[in-house]
C-alpha cells in the first residue's frame, strides 16, 4: 500500500501540518522535530504527491526546460548548468529536446502543461506559439534563453550575439582576411551574429557578398556539406575565411578542410561561436566567441524561480559580453 502523509505523521508523533512544513521547508520548529520527521519519511519511502500540492497552489518544484537539440554540447552544457543551478533552488528539471520539429515541440509542450510544471524554460525556436501565449496569459512564468521574440512578454537571457558577430569579423579583418564566408542557421541569434559580422566589415568600407552567405541547421555534417558547397565553386572565388555560427558547424568545416588538404590557418582561417568542449579537441584548436553558459544558466533560474516565488512579472531582457578566444584556426599575426 502506498505511504501517505497521514502514515509519516503518526509514526512520527506530529500532526500533518508538521510534515507539510517540513516537505516544503516552510514554517519554525525545533531541529530535532524536523530531523525525525526526515529520518521517518526516508524509512518510509514516502514521496509526496506533486500533483495534489500543485492542485492546492504549493506548485510541483519542477521547471521544464526545451532545447532544440540536446546533442549539441552547448544545450548539453547548459541543461547540466540549469540543472545543478534549479537543484539548489530545490526544484527538479523535465528536458525536452525538440529537434526544432513542430509537431515534437508541441507534444512537449503539453506535456508539461500536464505536469504542472511551475515554470518554462525555453531555449530554442517557437513553432507552436498559440500554446506558449496561452501559458503566458494564464500567468505562468515563462523565460526565453539563447532566443529572442520581441512578440513575447517574457524574460529573457541570452548574449550579446550582435556583438559577437562583429568581434568575430573584426579578428578576421586584422587577420588580413577581407573575403569571407558565414554559415549561420536559422534562428534569431544566427541572424543578430551575421548582421553584426556584416556591420563589422561595412564599416571597414567592405561589403560582404551576399552569395558567401549560407544557412543550414547545427550539425557537424551540415558544417562539412557546405564547405564543400563553397570549394566547389572556381579557386578565385574561394574565401580565405569562414565564420559558423556556432562550433559544431565549424568543426564540419575543419573536417572538410583537413580532407581537401587545405591548411589551417595558412589558407583558410575558421572562426566558431559557443567555445564548447568541441573547440579544444580539434588539432588545430578552434577559434571561437565564448558565451558565458555558467552564468546565463544562473541568471535564467534565478529569475525564473523568483517569478515563481515571488509572483514578479517584471520582464527583464540580460544580454551577456561575448569574449573573443583565439586558438589555432586563425593566425596568430595581425595586419
Amino acid at each position: 500500500m502506498k505511504v501517505t502523509i497521514y502514515d509519516v505523521a503518526e509514526r512520527a508523533g506530529v500532526s500533518i501540518a508538521t510534515v507539510s512544513k517540513v516537505i516544503n521547508n516552510t514554517g519554525n520548529m525545533r531541529e530535532e522535530t524536523r530531523k525525525r520527521i526526515l529520518k521517518t519519511i526516508e524509512e518510509m519511502d514516502y514521496h509526496p504527491n506533486l500533483m495534489a500540492s500543485a492542485l492546492t497552489g504549493k506548485g510541483t518544484q519542477t521547471l521544464g526546460l526545451m532545447v532544440p537539440d540536446i546533442s549539441n554540447p552547448f544545450f548539453s552544457t547548459m541543461a547540466r548548468s540549469i540543472e545543478d543551478f534549479a537543484h539548489e533552488q530545490g526544484m527538479s528539471v523535465i528536458m525536452c529536446s525538440t529537434d526544432d520539429d513542430p509537431e515534437k515541440e508541441k507534444k512537449y509542450m503539453e506535456l508539461l502543461r500536464r505536469k504542472q510544471v511551475d515554470g518554462f524554460i525555453v531555449a530554442s525556436n517557437i513553432y507552436n506559439k498559440d500554446i506558449l501565449q496561452e501559458l503566458i496569459e494564464s500567468n505562468v512564468p515563462v523565460i526565453m534563453l539563447s532566443y529572442d521574440d520581441a512578440s513575447l512578454d517574457v524574460s529573457k537571457v541570452s548574449v550579446d550575439d550582435f556583438k559577437g558577430g562583429y568581434e568575430a569579423a573584426s579578428h578576421l579583418y586584422a587577420c588580413g582576411h577581407r573575403n569571407i564566408a558565414i554559415i549561420g542557421e536559422h534562428t534569431h541569434s544566427s541572424e543578430f551574429r551575421i548582421y553584426g559580422c556584416k556591420v563589422s566589415f561595412e564599416a571597414r568600407n567592405i561589403e560582404l557578398n551576399k552569395n558567401n552567405i549560407y544557412k543550414t541547421t547545427a550539425s557537424i555534417q551540415n558544417g562539412k556539406a557546405i564547405f564543400e558547397k563553397i570549394f566547389q565553386r572556381p579557386q578565385k572565388d574561394w574565401p580565405t575565411a569562414i565564420f559558423a555560427c556556432n562550433d559544431l558547424l565549424a568543426i564540419g568545416v575543419i573536417q572538410g578542410a583537413t580532407e581537401r588538404g587545405i591548411s589551417i590557418p595558412n589558407e583558410l582561417a575558421i572562426i566558431g561561436f559557443d567555445n564548447t568542449i568541441l573547440a579544444v579537441t580539434t588539432i588545430p584548436g578552434l577559434t571561437t566567441i565564448a558565451q558565458p553558459i555558467e552564468k546565463m544558466a544562473k541568471k535564467t533560474v534565478d529569475i525564473l524561480v523568483e517569478e515563481i516565488k515571488e509572483k514578479k512579472r517584471t520582464k527583464r531582457r540580460i544580454l551577456f559580453n561575448p569574449e573573443l578566444i583565439v586558438r589555432g584556426t586563425t593566425p596568430k599575426f595581425q595586419v
